[in-house]
């Protein structure tokens, strides 16, 4: 097995809230409400999960759980507690990636930029790549990336974040990027399609808009 520094699995898991719970009386509705919000501390006890709200930015999920851990088992638990909760009844997974974080296979020339933590927005998009990037020669991906990087380091209040899902989920790369501006995002990726790697991507949709905020928040804009 080659030498290749692997860091957390990572799970995004995008969620709708079906009409049926808002019909559901006042005590009952903010009883599964709070349930689900102490579940999530709960959770986040060992494995922390950030939470994000999609109301108003997708018509097809309402909020977004953000989740590392050195194995897949704790998703599967989260999962297993989550659909055993009141509100679990009530809630679609509307998209779901599975990835791991790993040391990038191309190098990025300098040190990267010193990053807050918290930033109010994330974009989340997952990427598969062409077939033909593959079969060029490394070195000439590694001269197209840099112009990549260079674009990249023009934007450091857009913090980038790269996992990979190559034989885990349908994809082949998770995406997201996280920023206190959406604008900044925006003339970032009108400035990436301007360089040649980006003729060699096949897929990055669907994209995710999420504002981060408190479990208990997320769940009052939903109901």
């Amino acid at each position: 097995m080659p030498d290749i520094e692997y860091d957390n699995f990572l799970k995004i898991t995008l969620f709708r809230l079906r009409s049926e719970f808002r019909r559901l009386d006042v005590d009952e509705r903010e009883s599964a409400k709070k349930e689900f919000a102490d579940l999530v501390g709960e959770l986040s006890t060992d494995n922390e999960i950030r939470t994000y709200s999609t109301v108003g930015t997708r018509p097809d999920a309402d909020f977004m759980l953000v989740q590392d851990s050195s194995t897949v088992d704790t998703f599967h638990e989260t999962s297993k507690r989550i659909n055993h909760s009141l509100i679990g009844s009530y809630l679609e997974q509307s998209y779901s990636y599975l990835s791991i974080r790993r040391k990038s296979r191309y190098k990025h020339g300098g040190g990267a930029p010193k990053l807050k933590e918290n930033y109010k927005y994330m974009v989340v998009y997952p990427m598969t790549k062409t077939r033909p990037w593959y079969e060029k020669a490394k070195q000439e991906r590694q001269d197209m990336m840099n112009d990549h990087f260079r674009v990249g380091k023009n934007y450091p209040m857009v913090k980038i974040n790269t996992s990979y899902a190559f034989g885990l989920d349908d994809t082949e790369f998770v995406l997201s990027f996280e920023m206190d501006n959406p604008s900044d995002f925006v003339s970032l990726v009108m400035d990436l399609r301007e360089v040649p790697a980006a003729q060699y991507t096949a897929v990055e949709i669907p994209i995710f808009t999420t504002i981060r905020m408190p479990i208990s928040d997320a769940l009052d804009a939903m109901a």
